[in-house]
């Protein structure tokens, strides 16, 4: 095996590595004799010279075989896992997973704590009375095969090389390279066992990926990722300009996933989660086309059967199911302050990434990982874009526990916000599909 030197000096001179060259580095890393200013100095290399598809193949799977891997052949069924790149008031797993599982297939769904705007599927289901999300792999099983799903926390020791390089990414300033964020997705979606992957590929002011033809490549790179393991992937390329749901924080989208689940909410939220149910619907074969699976769907919440779905997940795993008929069960905060339009108009313009930041400051997300987050503050949308306004009237309301952060608050809300005279153009809420 080439020592570390040539390894790195190979990949700065553009060159390709080889599968052996890629498990020694990422080995040596996780095992500590690759120590961190080394790795970086391969990481800067990347950054520059890229990786080829062969390569972003070989890095997955260097990552995937660092730690445990799960294994749901014990599931009956085909399992299909989706995951988001991230967004702002993007609440659709909530949704997602008791709606594919009321139309019989078995989701298990594997989360982490967040980091960002407000926190991760786990995080937002602790708005739930005595919901638990830390199960072990039999639990997990045992609760797919009784009721078709499980929303938990990550299992076991997965990916451990994605830990650590991420970590050394994010202070060496080489975050945002395609082919690294591919594989840190990648590798943790095929090491959590699913049979196939459904990618939300986010794009816009609130997105990780500003531009389409951005959001496009990435798509591209998971995708041949999947494809390339034996893992049929499909991804959509989803609007994040505006937030995808009314609600910004963790109660508050708990509660907008209760309204959709029940029947009583509609808008993008709903409109994006049956687009991405109906496409897991489809790969796993459960119906003949897209058509009947967006009106199988559409049924299941109408009829209440998803609803009830939910209810079954949050008793199977010790919460309060009462919190689906009374919404008052979950965390409320004590002071709502609502923001007024300063014109009449329309609404322009609504920056999900200002206005995520906005609730991070509320206490709705964390900067670091250990930080505590407050379950009820946030945001609650009362416009969207394209709706008209009149001056005075409420644009949106921020709910938080105390007065000291609403000003730096409502700085970035106010800076989010823009209304004009005339009404905007509508943009497609998906803007394409990538499959191989």
């Amino acid at each position: 095996m080439k020592a570390y030197y040539d390894i790195v000096l190979k990949k700065r001179n553009g060159r390709e590595l080889t599968r052996e060259e890629i498990n020694y580095l990422i080995n040596g890393f996780v095992s500590g004799s690759i120590p961190d200013y080394q790795m970086a100095a391969w990481a800067m290399a990347v950054y520059f010279q890229g990786l080829s598809e062969e390569e972003t193949i070989y890095l997955t799977e260097a990552m995937i075989n660092s730690g445990d891997t799960v294994d749901l052949s014990p599931i009956p069924g085909c399992k299909v896992d989706k995951h988001s790149t991230g967004g702002v008031a993007d609440t659709a797993t909530l949704i997602l997973v008791p709606l594919v599982a009321a139309a019989g297939v078995s989701v298990v769904k594997m989360s982490g704590r967040g980091l960002g705007h407000t926190g991760g599927t786990s995080d937002k289901l602790k708005s739930i009375p005595g919901f638990c999300t830390d199960l072990d792999i039999d639990t997990i099983f045992k609760l797919v095969r009784k009721s078709g799903a499980v929303m938990a926390g990550q299992t076991g020791n997965l990916v451990p090389a994605d830990k650590k390089l991420y970590a050394l990414r994010d202070v060496t300033a080489t975050v945002d390279i395609i082919p690294l964020i591919a594989s840190s997705v990648m590798s943790k979606k095929i090491a959590a066992g699913a049979d196939k992957i459904l990618l939300d590929v986010k794009v816009g002011k609130g997105a990780f990926m500003k531009t389409r033809e951005q959001a496009m490549e990435l798509a591209r790179t998971m995708v041949k990722i999947g494809t390339g393991m034996n893992r049929e992937t499909v991804a959509l390329i989803t609007n994040m300009d505006q937030p995808l749901g009314n609600a910004i924080g963790n109660a508050l989208e708990v509660k907008e996933a209760i309204l959709i689940l029940r029947g009583d909410l509609k808008g993008d939220l709903y409109d994006l989660s049956i687009e991405l149910a109906a496409e897991m619907l489809l790969m796993a074969k459960a119906v003949r086309c897209r058509i009947e699976a967006k009106s199988l769907l559409k049924g299941l919440i109408e009829d209440g059967k998803a609803a009830e779905k939910f209810a079954e997940i949050i008793e199977n795993q010790g919460g309060n199911p009462a919190v689906i008929e009374d919404l008052s069960l979950l965390p409320n905060a004590p002071l709502v302050t609502p923001v007024l339009a300063s014109e009449d108009g329309y609404i322009w313009e609504l920056d999900a990434e200002k206005l995520g930041r906005a609730a991070m400051i509320l206490g709705a997300g964390r900067e670091y990982k250990e930080q505590e987050i407050l379950l009820e503050v946030g945001i609650i949308l009362n416009k969207r874009i394209g709706d008209e306004v009149n001056g005075g009237e409420s644009i949106l309301d921020i709910h938080s526990v105390n007065p000291y952060n609403l000003d730096a608050a409502f700085e970035l809300i106010s800076e989010a916000i823009k209304i004009k005279a005339e009404k905007p153009q509508k943009y497609p809420l998906i803007f394409d599909r990538i499959a191989e």
